[in-house]
């Protein structure tokens, strides 16, 4: 089966977070055909079926242990993926300079999803839309920066979440 690994919080100015070092784990970890696309932390697999939460449990134990960082590592099937763009989350808004379009993967699925459209207190972004376990928001640069909307998410949806543009999902999809 293909996955994807998502983490959160991956830099690739550290050496430890670079693609090669990130498909090397997932390699000695026994998974084939790993790629990664963007340098980020998206990082494709094969593995027999299995639970994603047992496949994040030993991903995410493996980073501290064979590179040093801890990262949250969020995992979803390639027909996940998939389905998420076929969805068409924002209807027909473009990925604009003007409306950046982001996807948020949370882990586990929000206890109570706020109603959507919706503009949080302090605008600079508003949520399109909420699914199962992903957050679809439009971010506007002119207004409040992008942390704004990240700590609205870590407060309304807790910390185990990773945030990819509208345009990445579509690039991971298109690999896998």
């Amino acid at each position: 089966m293909r996955y994807v690994a998502l983490l959160r919080g991956i830099g690739p100015m550290n050496p430890n977070m670079r693609n090669d070092k990130l498909r090397g784990v997932l390699e000695r970890l026994g998974f084939q055909n790993v790629q990664t696309v963007v340098s980020s932390g998206n990082v494709l697999f094969d593995a027999d079926s299995g639970e994603a939460s047992t496949l994040e449990s030993v991903v995410e134990e493996a980073w501290p242990e064979q590179l040093g960082f801890r990262s949250t590592t969020i995992i979803r099937t390639g027909e996940e993926m998939l389905d998420l763009v076929e969805d068409s989350p924002f209807r027909d808004l473009a990925d604009t300079p003007a409306a950046r379009l982001q996807v948020t993967f949370l882990k586990h699925a929000p206890k109570m999803a706020p109603p959507v459209p919706r503009t949080p207190e302090g605008g600079g972004f508003t949520i399109a839309a909420v699914g199962e376990r992903e957050v679809c928001s439009v971010l506007e640069p002119a207004g409040s920066p992008g942390p704004d909307l990240m700590r609205w998410l870590d407060r309304t949806f807790g910390r185990e979440n990773t945030t990819r543009s509208w345009t990445s999902v579509q690039r991971i999809v298109r690999k896998l």
